[in-house]
């Protein structure tokens, strides 16, 4: 698959960058990304959640009426669930939601999701640049020329460059990661990919093993 290359002004370069169909143009698994997405989010919770039961109510343990003898249910402590105020049945407990996959469902659910968007014509392969410091306006000027200024993208590099990923830090929608970074949240979760062409070497390197 070959996709025309871009500058910083959205022109075409006369150059064309050659995607791995290995990477690029698979048949996408969905249960594989469901799989690698669900574990995404289920490692975002922090998991600290906590009810007290009885045991950890603070009030007083006596028996609070007779036992017999009063037309309704036996009670005991106030502290039981039944009463206002009291322990929570099988309340939620501090837990770690997380959960393992192995590295090839992963990798395999990321090609899959860059075949997605692949074939909806999502992913844009634009010429390495970089800024002299950081600035906001010019992050947004690169994205107008691209013409995806209001639209959720994602930016991947090919090593850090650290002025491109300030620039990019205040605007809302865009996310800036290198290609060992990339997960397939992140790629459905953006409506347009943009690849610079020292990623794509990268990306291919760590998905086609």
């Amino acid at each position: 698959m070959e996709v025309a290359v871009l500058d910083v002004k959205g022109k075409e370069t006369g150059r064309k960058a050659k995607l791995s169909d290995a990477v690029f143009a698979i048949e996408p698994n969905d249960h594989a990304v469901y799989l690698d997405v669900k574990q995404y989010l289920a490692n975002q919770r922090q998991g600290t959640h906590k009810a007290k039961e009885r045991a950890e109510i603070a009030g007083s343990t006596r028996k609070i009426k007779k036992q017999k003898g009063t037309g309704t249910a036996r009670a005991g402590s106030i502290k039981s669930p039944i009463f206002k105020g009291g322990g929570r049945v099988f309340g939620p407990r501090p837990r770690n939601y997380g959960f393992k996959l192995n590295k090839n469902l992963k990798r395999l659910a990321r090609k899959s999701a860059l075949s997605i968007k692949a074939k909806g014509e999502s992913i844009f392969v634009v010429e390495d640049f970089s800024f002299d410091a950081p600035k906001t306006k010019s992050m947004i000027d690169v994205l107008k020329a691209l013409g995806i200024q209001d639209k959720k993208s994602l930016i991947v590099l090919g090593d850090s460059n650290k002025n491109v990923y300030l620039s990019s830090r205040n605007l809302k929608g865009l996310e800036v990661v290198n290609s060992s970074e990339l997960s397939t949240y992140g790629i459905l979760n953006a409506k347009n990919i943009v690849l610079l062409e020292g990623s794509l070497e990268g990306i291919e390197s760590n998905l086609s093993k």
